[in-house]
């Protein structure tokens, strides 16, 4: 298929990606956004933008790559569906165990870079666990260890089916068509145009909140820094295990840990640093992973 056909098809799957789920994203705003979103059943915290964040605005991606190809008639041959075990189990398990390691990577230099943020006593989950029942009663530590074994075991698994609307689409589809222009640049454009499509939520205090210096903008680039960077690790694997899978799972494992440095952190942490993944210095091990993955890979010219 000639180039002004694919370019076409592109620019039609950005239009249902962005566009899905930025409606979806209004839907939210006029509701209340996302801090102020209704229960669904009252006392549950399950809000309405939480269901419609997690069902439509994530699940966006996958629907404009299936319309896209009813649309175009490209048809169904290059799903990249296959599991690919034998070829591609190395990149399974950096998928499944590299989100844990980065991100707790991240978390540590950041309290090392800010001491002071660092709350050995984790005031912040003694809190949340005097909310429930028998909950003081407790050891935090072991909630700690409860946590990680379930973000590294439990959540790539569990989480997977919210990552799949996003993986479908953007390493599906999107970093496939990109690839033609060199993998480092298809690294680069994929990283930039999915945080860009974070844009709305993060302007109503996804990641970041709605109080910190640069409201909304510099949330919305720090996004755009981390889906760069993040982008780059889950491309990488969906590259080399010639599989969406392994990004799925990756994907969901970097949602399953991302929380954990919250609860080593004093009240109020500026989330534009850290200790999250999504902020500068919290990030630093998905840097690491990217510098790694992008300076070894071997120059190519565009098709």
């Amino acid at each position: 298929m000639n180039n002004l056909t694919d370019k076409r098809r592109f620019y039609i799957y950005l239009g249902f990606a962005f566009g899905i789920a930025w409606v979806f994203g209004l839907i939210v705003f006029l509701t209340g956004g996302i801090v102020n979103s209704p229960e669904i059943i009252p006392g549950s915290k399950i809000t309405l933008a939480l269901i419609l964040v997690a069902i439509g605005y994530m699940w966006a991606p996958a629907l404009a790559h299936i319309f896209t190809r009813l649309i175009t008639h490209q048809g169904w041959g290059d799903l990249n569906l296959k599991l690919n075990f034998k070829k591609g189990w190395k990149f399974w398990l950096v998928a499944w165990i590299g989100p844990a390691i980065l991100t707790i990577l991240g978390a540590a230099v950041h309290f090392l870079v800010i001491p002071n943020q660092f709350d050995p006593n984790l005031t912040v989950l003694q809190k949340m666990m005097s909310t429930v029942p028998g909950g003081k009663a407790m050891d935090p530590w072991m909630i700690i260890i409860g946590q990680v074994i379930s973000a590294v075991l439990v959540a790539p698994v569990i989480n997977s089916f919210f990552t799949f609307g996003e993986e479908f689409g953007w390493r599906g589809y999107m970093f496939p068509y990109l690839l033609r222009y060199g993998q480092k640049k298809a690294y680069l454009i994929s990283g930039v145009i999915w945080g860009l499509w974070h844009a709305p939520v993060i302007a109503m205090g996804h990641n970041y909140g709605l109080d910190y210096p640069g409201f909304p903008w510099l949330g919305i680039l720090m996004m755009v820094w981390f889906c760069l960077l993040a982008g780059t690790f889950l491309g990488w694997v969906r590259l080399k295990s010639d599989s969406v899978w392994p990004a799925v799972v990756g994907h969901a494992g970097i949602n399953g840990i991302a929380g954990l440095g919250i609860y080593f952190a004093s009240e109020n942490p500026n989330l534009l640093l850290g200790p999250t993944p999504v902020g500068l210095i919290g990030s630093c091990g998905y840097l690491i992973a990217f510098c790694c993955i992008f300076f070894m890979t071997k120059r190519e010219t565009a098709n």
